[in-house]
């Protein structure tokens, strides 16, 4: 009777030792232990965090750390730590938090344009993935890639087709910059490539003469006509005389980029700069902004016509007139230049 009582006894505290440790596994591994109130969080795990970064980065968004921790060390997740960016789902318990920051790195979508110089660039794009903008204009102006690239210092930005892009937020600097050249040579398909070709322009050409069209007009349905008009210049073997390559000119010279200029004057189109098509024939060494798509198809297949002129049409905002001839032309440039100084644009 005695025995019996001692088994039973030996059961029973059996059974509360593993009701016990079915409750510590229970709360460890698969209870809530998320402190948020959105539906989801993002967590970003810089490349080669420690442990500690990564407690870091979840303190304010679980409920209990400790439970984390332990529960990291008992999947390998401590050795084991995953750079990247991760979302985590509110009501997750730790088991599925570890499985999440182990193997679900979640791309993000980066989208740029009309940045003026690559250092611009890079700054945006340092805000959207790991890499810091001294890195990426770094890998960017690396002249071994240029080379390699069949690219120079001022046709560089060129490389870089404005659009969206699906990149992991810990792409390093040379792996966008590698990402970038890929998607480039992609734009340039056999079409496009060839459209160049017949131009007799080079990829780097059209681009930056697309970036003067970008500069000249904001309206997309009146780039092509903006675009034949420097191609019946180019084709004459006339100055491009092209107004934004003189604002970017006087930038350049003066280490300004930040100024903003609404009016070239007479003097400014003296600047001695091989991007002033003013003073130097052809298409700038490089483009003056990164163009849009739309303008770089726009110079491949511009309109054909007889302008060789244009200037903003102040009856219709955002378009311009367009002229055969220099005498109409001044006729139009006059009505502008009235319009400008009754309303007391200076600069």
């Amino acid at each position: 009777m005695y025995i019996k009582k001692i088994i039973v006894a030996i059961l029973l505290l059996g059974l509360v030792v593993m009701g016990g440790f079915a409750m510590y596994v229970y709360n460890t591994f698969f209870s809530e232990n998320t402190a948020f109130n959105n539906k989801e969080a993002h967590v970003y795990i810089p490349t080669n965090a420690d442990f500690s970064k990564v407690i870091e980065e979840l303190r304010p968004l679980l409920d209990n750390i400790e439970s984390f921790a332990k529960t990291a060390e008992k999947k390998g997740y401590v050795s084991n730590i995953k750079p990247g960016h991760f979302i985590i789902q509110k009501g997750m318990n730790n088991n599925e938090l570890i499985n999440t920051l182990r193997s679900r790195n979640i791309p993000i979508n980066i989208k740029f344009n009309n940045q003026e110089r690559l250092e611009d660039l890079a700054g945006r794009i340092s805000q959207h993935i790991e890499a810091d903008s001294v890195s990426l204009i770094r890998a960017m102006r690396d002249s071994i890639f240029l080379r390699d690239a069949n690219l120079t210092q001022e046709t560089a930005l060129g490389m870089y087709v404005p659009n969206t892009y699906e990149l992991y937020w810990n792409t390093d600097a040379e792996a966008f910059r590698d990402r970038m050249k890929t998607e480039y040579e992609r734009f340039w398909n056999e079409n496009r490539t060839k459209k160049a070709k017949e131009l007799g322009l080079s990829r780097a050409q059209v681009i930056s003469l697309a970036a003067i069209v970008q500069k000249e007009t904001a309206k997309i349905d009146e780039r092509p006509r903006v675009a034949g008009v420097y191609m019946n210049r180019i084709n004459k073997g006339m100055l491009l005389q092209a107004d934004p390559t003189v604002i970017y000119a006087k930038k350049l010279t003066e280490n300004d980029f930040d100024q903003v200029i609404k009016r070239v004057l007479y003097v400014d189109l003296e600047i001695d700069s091989p991007y002033n098509t003013y003073k130097y024939a052809g298409v700038p060494p490089g483009p003056i902004a990164m163009p849009d798509i739309s303008s770089i198809d726009a110079v491949l297949n511009y309109e054909k016509h007889d302008y060789f002129y244009f200037v903003a049409d102040v009856t219709n905002f955002g378009y311009h007139k367009f002229a055969k001839t220099l005498a109409q032309h001044n006729r139009n440039k006059a009505e502008y230049v009235r319009w400008v100084n009754e309303n007391g644009v200076n600069r």
